[in-house]
Order: C-alpha cells, then structure tokens, then sequence
C-alpha cells in the first residue's frame, strides 16, 4: 500500500475479553484522504473508539490491515512516524495533561521528538495562538475550565505538527460555549491550516461541518456521505440519532416543496437561501 492518507482494508477487531471474545468491528474497509474532515458518528458501542485507536497504532486489528501514509500499523518499526503523524485527543483532558504548567504540555512531545530549542519555541508559540491560549502559557493545566484544559491537550498533540488529527469525543463534557470554541478551532485547523480532521462524536450537531459523515452501527459502517446525504435518512433515528435542528427543518422545508442548496449549516445561510430564490 503506497499514498497518502489513511488505508483500512477488511478490518476486524476482537477483544479476549473471557468467556468469549467480543467483536468490535467486523471487516472495515475504509479510505480517509489527506485534508478531509470526516465526522464519526454513532451511539455508544458503536464501535468508534476502537476504530479510533486503530488509526494510529493503539490498537492493531485482529485481521486485515490498517495503512497510514502507506505504512503498516502492525510493523513496529513504523509505530513512531504512524503516531508522530496521526494525532490523538481524548475525551477527558485530565488524562491527557502531564506538566505543571501550559508550557511545559505543550513542549513535552516536540522534546521528545529531539527538535532543537528555537523550533521547539515556535511550535509552542503557534499552538498557543491556534488554541487561543496564549494568555495561560504560565498557568497551570490543572486549574483552568474543561474548555481550556481540552484546548491545552489539542495544544500539545498540535504542536508535533500532525498531518492526521483524531478526536474521541472531545466535547463531551464541555459547557456549550466551551463546545462551540472547539468546535470553530477545529473548522480552522481543517480549512486554514489543512489539517485532516477525524471527529467521533454521538452528537450529530458537532457535525455539520464535516465533508463526510461515517455512521457506525453494532461494529460496522452503516453509511457514509455528506451531512446533506447523511441526515437526509430517515434511518438514524433507527439507530438511536438525531437529526441537528437545522437539518429536520431543511428536510421539512424540501417535503414542502422548497428548494434548498446543498451547502447550508446555519440558519443564516438557510435564511441567505431562501431570500435569493423568492
């Protein structure tokens, strides 16, 4: 397997867990090309951590095979290039902040890279002004809002300059402006900075603003497409999904005849929409 992008080919994965191994995805085969930004979707047991954990090497499958810009994740040799390109970050920021202060997070994996002094300085610089936080470089990790503290853990995965950018439900337990912020960081980091973005979250809204959706259901995808496509099936709500507010009401609003372009994710565009076609 050659290219870029992220390759997996009749994926299976099993966990030993006695007295019988559990299936947590069965035969994935899936291309995630470099500068997308795809949403994974699904309820819980879905199986979207796993297949989360696969794409940098966390996790090897039971069968088949995952390729990262061409290389092997089940080769050990390839582990550290695979992780240095693909990024993770985690539900809970606590889990993930080491240092006692911002800094010090943010430079940790730069360091470890070996990287000279001035190049580790500039990353730090960026990360903080991409995350907005460079009013807490002197902080302390442990003291600042849920919001802040996933920023500072999107600071230091950021600052090893990944070229693959994977999310587990990181606005999960954030108040909603917290999410919103992250949210918009990650818009910018995909389209500013072209960043592959791989979002997993249960909550369709955090969504939207994906090229693609991938729907997972019981271990397998169950679909795929553009959010239009995606939210568009009446078979989400099969799954235990909802449909974001403001696609119910442009779903509603082309059963009644009107018509809608394909690229709107706000009401304000809608509104913009509309207007032009009176």
């Amino acid at each position: 397997m050659t290219g870029e992008g992220i390759e997996l080919v009749h994926v299976t994965k099993q966990y030993n867990a006695r007295p019988e191994k559990k299936t947590a995805l069965k035969d994935i085969t899936l291309s995630i090309r470099k500068g997308e930004y795809i949403g994974l979707l699904g309820m819980n047991g879905s199986g979207k951590s796993t297949l989360a954990k696969l794409f940098n090497g966390l996790l090897k499958p039971t069968a088949g095979k995952v390729y990262v810009n061409g290389m092997d994740t089940a080769i050990t040799k390839n582990l550290t290039e695979i992780r240095r390109l693909v990024g993770m970050v985690f539900q809970t920021p606590d889990n993930q902040l080491i240092a006692p202060v911002v800094e010090e997070e943010i430079a940790f994996g730069p360091e470890n890279l070996g990287l000279p002094l001035e190049e580790i300085k500039r990353r730090i610089q960026w990360a903080l002004k991409v995350c907005g936080l460079k009013d807490k470089r002197y902080h302390a990790p442990h003291l600042l809002s849920g919001g802040q503290k996933q920023r500072v853990a999107l600071a230091s995965v950021l600052a090893m300059l990944p070229e693959y950018l994977v999310l587990d439900e990181p606005a999960s337990m954030l108040d909603p402006s917290s999410r919103r912020e992250l949210l918009e960081q990650l818009n910018i980091l995909n389209k500013q900075e072209d960043m592959t973005v791989i979002l997993i979250s249960h909550n369709p809204e955090d969504l939207i603003h994906a090229d693609r959706l991938i729907v997972m259901d019981r271990g397998s995808i169950h679909m795929q497409g553009s959010p239009r496509e995606v939210y568009a099936d009446a078979g989400l709500a099969a799954l235990g999904l909802d449909i974001p507010p403001i696609y119910e009401l442009i779903n509603q609003l082309r059963l009644n005849g009107y018509a809608v372009s394909g690229n709107i994710q706000s009401i304000s565009e809608l509104v913009d929409d509309l207007c032009l076609k009176l």
